[in-house]
């Protein structure tokens, strides 16, 4: 299946769970995809298992002149983005008692602050009728202890995609978000202690219906579809990929 053939993406945070799941299922369906981390060899280990259509970017996207690099490199290789993936970010977990201006700073940082700025700067070169596909989160609806900061920072990112879409509807250009329940990634599992992840693995898959966490390659199926012409009415719209866990 090569529903996305001659199509360009960028995935950020494309080094590991959701971002490398996404970005692999992208490149297998034919889009050319540029992927963004932090940490230069661990981008080169993803490139090397996304595939030949792949090309790593270091870059940190809560700073704006590591954005313009990356959009710099992507207009001189391809010209242009059909699809952008706004998927860097994080968090980790405080008490309210224990909140931090630097806790704060750093998710709302990326969450926030990089995620706006990496759609801003990518307008010049999307397409019209190109999609934008932001990550949420269930935590963005839900209240759990010690995580008001990452809930708060993908709630946000809900409602920057209602404002976006209005802002690009002449251009055709759908912004939709993916949210995401408990899924296996080395984000969740770093949350707590190593002997302690199994424990949260185990809780978590007992609050979704289905029973069990999601894996990163299910979220990506879902980003692939939300990039292909398949979602081509689908709009402002907030995609639950949660086995349930949000809807009941």
């Amino acid at each position: 299946m090569n529903a996305l053939n001659g199509k360009i993406a960028l995935v950020t945070g494309g080094t590991s769970g959701i971002g490398l799941a996404a970005a692999t299922t992208l490149a297998a369906q034919g889009a050319r995809v540029f992927i963004t981390g932090r940490r230069q060899a661990e981008l080169d280990a993803a490139v090397v298992q996304i595939g030949e259509r792949a090309t790593g970017i270091r870059a940190d996207v809560a700073k704006l002149d590591e954005l313009d690099a990356v959009y710099a490199q992507i207009s001189k290789q391809a010209g242009k983005l059909d699809i952008l993936f706004a998927n860097a970010g994080g968090g980790d977990m405080l008490p309210l008692g224990a909140i931090t201006e630097e806790h704060v700073d750093r998710i709302f940082g990326t969450n926030v602050r990089g995620m706006l700025f990496t759609v801003q700067k990518a307008l010049p070169l999307l397409v019209d009728n190109a999609s934008v596909i932001l990550t949420g989160s269930t935590a963005g609806i839900q209240g759990t202890p010690g995580f008001s900061v990452y809930s708060a920072s993908k709630a946000a990112v809900r409602n920057f995609a209602r404002s976006w879409a209005l802002d690009l509807k002449d251009r055709g250009i759908r912004v939709n978000v993916v949210s995401p329940g408990p899924v296996r990634t080395p984000g969740l599992g770093g949350l707590v202690p190593e002997d302690q992840r199994q424990g949260l693995f185990d809780a978590l898959a007992a609050q979704v219906p289905l029973g069990r966490l999601g894996e990163p390659e299910e979220i990506g199926k879902v980003v692939a579809f939300l990039a292909s012409d398949a979602a081509s009415f689908i709009n402002a719209a907030e995609l639950f990929v949660d086995g349930g866990m949000a809807q009941i």
